[in-house]
């Protein structure tokens, strides 16, 4: 968490660890060195595993905005250590993200695990791509994105991550998750309905 302290510990973030006695936190974080933070096997595999993810930029008048993010698991490439990916589909074309990144490619994106309460914290810098620029990247993101026409790629340079702690997050469970946890129960009880009608069959015949 070298470089992700020394953006995120600002003068006045230190000011309030000072006020409320966790100061030591803080040193810690800025006693590594200020390079970034690459993204390893860890994060690679937490982040190719997602669903969706929560991404904030900021305009120009200083306002931030946060926006989610959603696709099949997968759909957020790594591309290497410093970098990831994905193919930027037409929504409500509002388009703040694409203008804030415009003018300001810093960008702040959540990973979440909300069943084993994970989260993946990461501060980058965003540039967008038109489709037709790099056509070997466009048919890799492309190839598993959510639904909706792509209009661009959007790739986020990695300047910093941080593994936030899993206190106060809440547990919730997609509807694949729940069919996959459920599974097992399901199956049960069709067994048991089968013995049951076994059973009525036998009495019947008594």
């Amino acid at each position: 968490m070298g470089r992700y302290a020394h953006l995120a510990y600002t003068d006045s973030v230190r000011e309030v660890q000072e006020e409320n006695g966790s100061a030591l936190v803080g040193l810690r974080g800025l006693a590594r060195a200020d390079e970034p933070d690459p993204l390893g096997p860890a994060e690679a595999s937490f982040i190719g595993s997602r669903d969706g993810f929560y991404l904030a930029s900021v305009s120009e008048t200083g306002w931030p905005y946060v926006q989610f993010r959603g696709g099949p698991p997968g759909f957020v490439h790594v591309l290497d250590e410093r970098t990831l990916a994905y193919a930027d589909v037409r929504g409500n074309r509002q388009y703040i993200t694409t203008g804030n990144v415009r003018a300001d490619g810093r960008v702040a994106l959540f990973f979440m695990d909300y069943p084993h309460k994970a989260r993946l914290k990461l501060f980058g810098r965003a540039r967008t791509l038109p489709l037709d620029e790099d056509a070997e990247l466009t048919r890799r993101l492309v190839g598993r994105r959510t639904d909706g026409k792509p209009e661009r790629l959007m790739t986020v340079d990695v300047e910093g991550i941080s593994w936030n702690c899993s206190q106060h997050i809440t547990p919730r469970f997609s509807e694949a998750e729940l069919d996959a946890a459920l599974e097992p129960v399901r199956a049960r009880m069709a067994e048991l309905e089968r013995q049951n009608e076994e059973l009525r069959a036998r009495l019947g015949q008594g």
